[in-house]
C-alpha cells in the first residue's frame, strides 16, 4: 500500500503561482533540417456542454492516436521501441498525469504506468478518493527512448505537440507532472523537482487555440518514490495530491463539468 500519511488539519491552499509560460508545442532545441514539425490541429475547445460527449472526446483521441502513429515525425522513425504508448483513461478525467516516456514494460504492455511504478501510481490515486480509470494517464513521448534515458529536446519538440492536442481534447481541470524530466518538458523550466514540487503553476495552450490555461502541479515520480519510500517523502507526495483534490473540488463548487 502507498501508506501516505493524513496530516491533521487543514489541507494546505495553494495559490496559482505561474512558474513558466509556453506549451511543448515550440520546439526546444531546432531539430534536423529533414523532419518538420508536427502542427497542432486545432480542435474543440469551447466550454463543456452536453453535447461535448465522451464519446466525443473518445473519438477525437482515436482519432489522434491513428494520425500520430501514421505521422509523429519521432515516433515513426525511432528505431528503439517496439509499439507506441499513446495514454489511456477517461476522456473527461478531472485529472490528467503526464509522465516523460514509456519505459521497457510500457513498451511491452502498450500501456502508460505499469509495473511498480504504475502500481504505486495506482495507490496514489486510490488515495485521492479515485480509480486510474477516473483518470487520464500519458507520457510527453509516445515511444520509449533508447535505453530509457530521458527524452532528448528535439525529441520532445517532434513528439510533444501530440500531448498537447491530448490536453486540449481532455481539457482537466488540472494537470498532475510526474517528475523532474515531465515537470521541466511540459512547462519548459530548468528547475528541478525539489524546488517546484507542491508549487501550482499554469499550462498555457497554444496562442489562438481558444484553449483554457490549466493549473499543474508538479510531484515526484512513482520510482521515485519507490527509491525513497521515507516519511518525509510521503508526506510531502501526499501534501501535493491534497492540494490537487482541493482544486478540483474548488472547481467544482464554481464551474459545471
Amino acid at each position: 500500500m502507498i501508506e501516505m500519511p493524513i496530516a491533521r488539519g487543514k489541507v494546505r491552499a495553494a495559490s496559482l503561482h505561474p512558474v513558466a509560460t509556453g506549451a511543448i508545442v515550440e520546439p526546444v532545441v531546432e531539430p534536423r533540417a529533414t523532419q518538420t514539425l508536427p502542427r497542432v490541429v486545432a480542435i474543440a475547445a469551447a466550454p463543456r456542454s452536453e453535447s461535448d460527449s465522451t464519446n466525443s472526446r473518445e473519438a477525437q483521441l482515436r482519432a489522434l492516436r491513428e494520425r500520430h502513429d501514421r505521422e509523429c515525425p519521432h515516433c515513426t522513425t525511432s528505431k528503439s521501441h517496439t509499439q507506441t504508448v499513446f495514454g489511456e483513461g477517461n476522456a473527461c478525467a478531472d485529472v490528467f498525469f503526464v509522465g516523460e516516456a514509456p519505459g521497457e514494460t510500457e513498451d511491452t504492455s502498450g500501456r502508460p504506468f505499469v509495473g511498480r511504478a504504475g502500481q504505486k501510481l495506482d495507490e496514489m490515486i486510490l488515495a485521492m478518493g479515485l480509480r486510474r480509470e477516473d483518470c487520464y494517464i500519458a507520457n510527453v513521448l509516445k515511444s520509449r527512448p533508447l535505453d530509457n534515458r530521458t527524452p532528448l529536446p528535439a525529441e520532445v519538440a517532434l513528439c510533444g505537440p501530440y500531448l498537447v492536442e491530448q490536453i486540449m481534447i481532455i481539457r482537466p481541470k488540472v494537470l498532475v507532472s510526474l517528475g523532474g524530466p515531465a515537470t521541466k518538458l511540459l512547462l519548459k523550466v530548468d528547475t528541478g523537482i525539489t524546488k517546484l514540487r507542491g508549487i501550482w503553476t499554469t499550462w498555457i495552450p497554444p496562442q489562438g487555440s481558444g484553449a483554457e490555461p490549466i493549473p499543474v502541479m508538479p510531484t515526484f515520480h512513482p520510482a521515485y518514490l519507490l527509491r525513497n519510500y521515507t516519511v518525509q517523502t510521503r508526506t510531502e507526495v501526499w501534501s501535493d495530491l491534497k492540494a490537487v483534490i482541493q482544486r478540483i473540488a474548488e472547481s467544482k463548487s464554481t464551474t459545471p463539468k
